[in-house]
């Protein structure tokens, strides 16, 4: 059975590189029908912290990538040792001692030729003679990295092992010591790098922001994970939207691009506009409830969900992120809405009581107040008045939204409905 694992490190957050590397993991365990496995690697523990775990483990999840079993190195100590002195006594490892007079196990590296055929970017050689002898147990008795990777791969019987290619200088540190201990040593695929859209490597300026980040500014975990599948891999036939279980099954890890990915804020911004367009309008409420709340434009226990739920339709086409519905949406919930100067200048600088008056007038003797209907009377107004429809639509919207853009003008005044349209419009009316 196909085994593989994703093991994070506790000493910071996950971020974008690390999640792709949990995804290619996690899918191709998925589409082997095999078991990914999940091993925190906090032998670091002076700078293993609770809220990084947490933060990880958050994030794998919010991503749905579910693991079959979870391990932690901090809880394996004896293991290591264990190994680590069965090589002493075979002599392919000595003692080292530090000026303290503490005991360091270090395997002796011997003059050869390392070949291994990597699944991405096939046959690789490395020559032993550049290696140092590798420290297996350092001196306050802390396993090293590539020393607890070996033992920890092979006692999971981990089948494939799927990074980062800044770890392919480890794999023949890794593959020596997996011989020394007579084990298999598993496959190896080495994921290219995600480089900044401005070249380099990736930063937080140019993307290398926590995962936890990105829920916090409004991506959707679906369009994150779609994103992150076309950094080195894509589901043919020029697509780029493509949900996980068809990607499941049209997956090879084979498949994966060896050269390096480049992370684009604003493609990752459109993948993510994709899902929203189409997203269940009631988990969006869900999402957008406490936004609203914390700018104090609804009351948690005082709001109408079905109308909120109604304004999310409206809104989420034109959504790059879920944050930006507070901001669109204001004028919906506040009592006194802020025109935005500029918009002012431009549209209403004009004395348009007339015009207004008259939309009012038509607009109150509809018979039914739908969207359709709304329209039609706008269209006998600006029809009587001689104009262009755009000569009074831009108006319009900045007096009733305070915005220059937004959803379809008709649409927008039937949620604001009949009272508060007459009202806002009311203030460009001038007095007789």
């Amino acid at each position: 059975m196909v085994r593989v694992r994703f093991a994070p490190s506790p000493t910071g957050y996950l971020h974008i590189g690390g999640g792709r590397t949990a995804l290619f993991n996690w899918l191709f365990a998925r589409s082997q029908n095999g078991q990914f496995v999940l091993r925190i690697e906090d032998t670091d523990q002076e700078r293993s912290k609770p809220e990084f775990l947490d933060e990880i483990l958050f994030s794998l999840k919010w991503l749905g990538f579910n693991w079959d079993e979870v391990y932690y190195q901090s809880q394996r100590f004896p293991i290591y040792r264990e190994h680590a002195e069965r090589l002493l006594k075979e002599g392919k490892a000595y003692i080292e001692k530090s000026p303290s007079g503490k005991e360091a196990i270090i395997y002796k590296v011997t003059p050869q030729k390392i070949t291994m055929q990597d699944l991405i970017r096939g046959r690789i050689e490395f020559d032993a003679k550049d290696i140092k002898d590798q420290v297996l147990i350092k001196s306050d008795g802390t396993p090293t990295y590539n020393f607890a990777c070996v033992v920890d791969d092979a006692g999971m019987n981990i089948t494939h092992v799927i990074r980062g290619d800044d770890h392919i200088s480890n794999t023949p540190k890794q593959i020596l010591i997996y011989e020394a201990l007579g084990f298999k040593v598993p496959d190896f695929a080495h994921l290219p790098l995600i480089m900044g859209a401005e070249g380099g490597r990736l930063s937080k300026r140019t993307g290398a922001t926590a995962i936890s980040d990105y829920r916090k500014m409004g991506y959707l975990p679906e369009a994150l994970v779609n994103y992150l599948l076309l950094l080195s891999w894509a589901p043919g036939g020029d697509r780029e939207l493509i949900g996980i279980n068809e990607a499941i099954k049209l997956f090879d890890i084979k498949n994966v691009n060896k050269t390096a990915a480049t992370f684009n804020l604003k493609k990752l911004q459109w993948v993510n506009n994709q899902y929203l367009k189409n997203a269940d309008p009631e988990k969006l409420a869900d999402e957008v409830i406490p936004m609203l709340v914390e700018k104090n434009l609804i009351e948690i226990d005082n709001f109408d969900r079905n109308y909120l739920v109604s304004l999310v339709k409206l809104f989420r086409e034109r959504l790059t992120t879920v944050n930006d519905f507070p901001d669109w949406a204001d004028f919906f919930f506040l009592k006194e809405i802020q025109v935005d100067p500029v918009a002012r200048d431009k549209h209403l600088a004009q004395d348009l009581s007339k015009e207004f008056s008259l939309f009012i007038k038509r607009r109150d003797a509809l018979e039914k107040f739908e969207i359709a209907e709304i329209e039609c009377a706008f269209r006998e107004v600006v029809k009587e008045l001689g104009v262009e429809a755009k000569v009074l639509i831009h108006p319009i919207r900045v007096a009733l939204t305070g915005k220059t853009i937004g959803p379809g003008l008709f649409e927008v005044i039937y949620y604001l409905g009949k009272e508060r349209t007459k009202e806002r419009l009311g203030r460009f009316i001038k007095k007789e």
